[in-house]
């Protein structure tokens, strides 16, 4: 090659990269190789910022120097706001602090809500704490949304997206959570309202309450009734499901009383009622050989001992259907929960939102709650069994889960811890049936569960190997492709009128 021919390659070379620079700025696109598109943009986010028509600036207070696990949540968030900035046609402004330089503006981050962290770094030979901040500020006109801190188990699309679709709704649309049959209280819903308090207005409503229009309500919850509807009552929710409202019902059609350690039928006409429009909820137990412990304390001499002792009355529910209210769910643990299933006609859709496992089983009543009791396959007989699912009508749609106190905390000062994806399932329903923006698809983004030791014996040897073979049959490979090229290349030079 002569220096004219090189000059011209490296100036094509250089050309080219100013054309791919100049369209990138315009068209920005990524391949998004991750499990569930961790890095693929939604289009409930692209239609949201589509349809910004003011500024939303973006104040990320960000500590600098981070450990590499949280600069990687950086990174991330800092381009996120750029194609965000890009979808918004430049309505997305943002800016990046760093409150560890300046007292001030430590404090007016503290004061805004961001939540600084204390983080262990290794300086030299010591171990030293180090106060991180990880938040941001997100505000059109006079309003404002707070993301305390970035979760980098979580999502950071849905955080962001949903401050500002807040920010950018002007009415919000209406939740009832019908009381008035032994419902738990709004407050003991602490988790579930946090979330739904984002998109919409949550308020608790009567059924005998005819003062209030209950056709302003988007969705009706009703979760984990105890005493029986009144007549009146089964004619309002039948005549709000006629006029076009949804439901979403937690009930449980069984309860494991754990005082008298035997099973009760739980009776409130909601059954009788749901049946009519072809769900039925058998009044039996639902076992599976894949389930949660409980505490047992066994005297041993003179002390009490407390060991975990593994309750097929909790089910972990592991099988989801590939439907946006259950989509990205991983793990959900019910109690007491009882199979449910489909009579109606074809005028209807019925859709297994969650199943129990292949080793489940069905006990009918008188059930005593044994915990001592000597489980064996013969118990686990009756195949998979359905625990929600999602009943749609020509008018309205149903979603029933056959437990009460699925996302339920309680409303004391020690709340009870859920497993994560229990209020997924339950916002996620509500959501799904309330609006359909499709944020619902972001809340399970983020990766929750991965444990290993639920992976079969022959998966963990096959990665394993592949973990230890591949690299070294790579290398091979590349050594091969090396091996050819240079023997081609020494043939060509041993041709007569070879020129380089």
């Amino acid at each position: 090659m002569n220096k004219r021919s090189y000059i011209k390659s490296v100036l094509l070379v250089i050309g080219a990269f100013i054309v791919i620079a100049v369209i990138s700025e315009k068209y920005y696109f990524r391949i998004d190789l991750t499990e569930g598109g961790q890095y693929s943009m939604s289009n409930a986010t692209k239609n949201i910022l589509k349809n910004l028509n003011k500024p939303v600036i973006v104040t990320a207070y960000f500590t600098e120097d981070l450990p590499p696990d949280l600069a990687k949540v950086k990174r991330s968030f800092q381009d996120l706001l750029v194609e965000y900035g890009n979808l918004s046609n430049g309505n997305i402004v943002f800016k990046f602090i760093n409150p560890n330089d300046d007292p001030e503006v430590e404090s007016e981050a503290i004061s805004s809500g961001i939540q600084p962290v204390l983080f262990k770094a290794r300086d030299k030979d010591e171990v030293k704490q180090q106060k991180i901040f990880m938040g941001a500020s997100i505000s059109m006109d006079d309003k404002k949304e707070i993301i305390p801190f970035l979760n980098p188990q979580g999502s950071i699309e849905y955080d962001l997206t949903t401050a500002i679709k807040k920010l950018s709704v002007n009415r919000k649309p209406m939740i009832g959570f019908v009381q008035g049959q032994g419902e738990p209280a709004l407050a003991a819903y602490q988790q579930v309202k946090a979330d739904l308090d984002v998109l919409y207005t949550v308020k608790e409503v009567y059924l005998s309450d005819t003062v209030r229009n209950i056709s302003a309500y988007q969705t009706l919850v009703i979760s984990g009734p105890t005493t029986q509807y009144s007549p009146e009552a089964i004619r309002v929710l039948d005549s709000y499901v006629n006029n076009g409202g949804n439901l979403f019902i937690a009930m449980n059609r069984v309860i494991g009383n754990t005082q008298t350690l035997q099973g009760e039928e739980n009776q409130t006409g909601l059954d009788v009622w749901l049946a009519a429009k072809g769900l039925q909820m058998e009044p039996k137990f639902v076992v599976d050989a894949n389930c949660g412990s409980v505490n047992v304390t066994q005297p041993t001499g003179r002390f009490n001992m407390t060991t975990q002792v593994r309750f097929p009355f909790l089910p972990i529910i592991t099988n989801f259907a590939d439907f946006p209210i259950t989509k990205g769910l991983e793990q959900v643990l019910l109690g007491f929960p009882s199979p449910i299933s489909f009579s109606g006609d074809s005028s209807s859709i019925f859709t297994p939102l969650a199943t129990t496992s292949k080793k489940s089983g069905l006990l009918s009543l008188p059930v005593i709650l044994d915990v001592h009791k000597n489980w064996t396959a013969v118990d686990f007989h009756d195949g998979e069994q359905t625990v929600a699912a999602l009943l749609e009508t020509e008018k309205s749609n149903i979603v029933l889960v056959s437990i009460g106190d699925l996302a339920v905390n309680g409303t004391g000062q020690r709340p009870r811890q859920l497993q994560p994806d229990n209020v997924n399932l339950m916002v996620n329903s509500i959501e799904w049936l309330s609006d359909e923006t499709g944020l619902i698809d972001l809340r399970t983004k983020g990766i929750t569960s991965r444990p290993i030791d639920q992976l079969s014996e022959s998966k963990k040897l096959t990665i394993k190997w592949l973990n230890f073979i591949l690299p070294m049959f790579l290398v091979i490979i590349y050594g091969i492709v090396r091996m050819q090229m240079r023997r081609n290349q020494r043939m060509r030079r041993m041709q007569e009128g070879y020129v380089k």
